[in-house]
């Protein structure tokens, strides 16, 4: 009887800590206050990115936004497969803002009826980087204007990653 009690205190206990990490991890990630859509449009590079399955095995990846006629935004992704000289791979899509008071709320959609959202979580005040995140914090990719960024501003942002929650151990560092 000892040994069941021992093992029901021990089952707690260890639902406790799993609980405790989880409500942290579940807390709301926050947003940047106002993105100017017209600024932000444009090519973006990827520096880094949290492994996905989409992305396997790409290098050298940028993304470019384009506004549309019906308010949406088009959405192209381009990456060199297995090397920085590989094919080019191109996926097509579009974005929508469903946050109009912060623009820092979006959904991006490749596959009908699939969504997902696209939250921007840092930005530099000349728009020269971005970092987007998943409100679970299962998506991170940090993007520049150039190709490459300064190591210390990198720094800066890994340091902001890991007070919303974000593990920077977990980041793919762009090849290109």
């Amino acid at each position: 009887m000892r040994y069941i009690v021992i093992a029901m205190c021990l089952g707690c206990a260890a639902a406790m800590l799993y609980a405790c990490r989880s409500s942290a991890k579940v807390s709301t990630l926050e947003v940047v206050p106002r993105v100017e859509l017209d600024r932000y449009l444009g090519t973006w590079y990827e520096i880094a990115r949290y492994p996905n399955s989409f992305q396997k095995d790409c290098f050298a990846t940028t993304a470019t936004y384009e506004l549309l006629d019906n308010g949406k935004i088009s959405v192209i992704n381009r990456c060199r497969k297995g090397s920085p000289d590989g094919a080019e791979k191109v996926a097509s899509g579009k974005a929508w803002v469903v946050d109009p008071a912060t623009n820092a709320r979006i959904k991006v959609q490749f596959f009908w009826p699939f969504s997902g959202d696209y939250w921007i979580i840092q930005l530099g005040e000349r728009y020269e980087y971005a970092v987007v995140g998943h409100p679970d914090r299962t998506y991170l990719w940090i993007l520049s204007r150039t190709p490459r960024m300064d190591p210390e501003l990198y720094a800066r942002i890994l340091d902001r990653l890991r007070l919303q929650g974000y593990d920077p151990g977990r980041l793919i560092v762009s090849g290109g």
